[in-house]
């Protein structure tokens, strides 16, 4: 599902400890480091779509985590040219996302990465919150750090 102006609506997830570590995750066979993240399917909603992603991305059910907060619009990013697809008549431009917040409540070894039939990552770590905008892939480093700043005002 893409909208009009070519962005595909998805949901980014920052998992946060109890040392206010963030939860960071490297791409199957990539040296690519990201926070979960995944499309919304036509008719779930926002919500719903992050509690899937979560469950199939890094294995943690409701349960697991608790909502802290939300940005409040949509955060879009642009994929180089060198990776934009067709989808239809509709000029694939990049995500529009909607960022959670979530406290993690469960044990680590409650994460699985195992979870789906075609994992995403394969290796996960507890990281300082600012080590993301170093990491990520540079076409995403904007919308991190906007994620980030606005969801940081959650944190006490």
């Amino acid at each position: 599902m893409i909208d009009e102006e070519g962005y595909r609506p998805n949901v980014g997830i920052v998992i946060l400890n109890d040392n206010k570590q963030v939860l960071w995750a490297k791409r199957v066979a990539e040296d690519a480091w990201q926070f979960p993240q995944g499309g919304i399917n036509e008719g779930e909603s926002v919500k719903d779509a992050m509690y899937r992603e979560l469950m199939e991305e890094v294995g943690l059910s409701p349960d697991h985590v608790k909502i802290i907060g939300q940005t409040k619009d949509w955060l879009r990013y642009d994929v180089p040219k060198q990776w934009l697809r067709r989808d239809g008549y509709k000029r694939y431009k990049g995500q529009k996302q909607i960022w959670f917040l979530l406290k993690f409540i469960g044990k680590d070894s409650d994460i699985l990465l195992t979870h789906s039939n075609k994992p995403e990552f394969d290796s996960w770590r507890w990281d300082d919150i600012s080590s993301p905008l170093k990491q990520v892939i540079d076409f995403k480093r904007e919308v991190y750090r906007k994620a980030l700043n606005e969801l940081s005002a959650y944190i006490h």
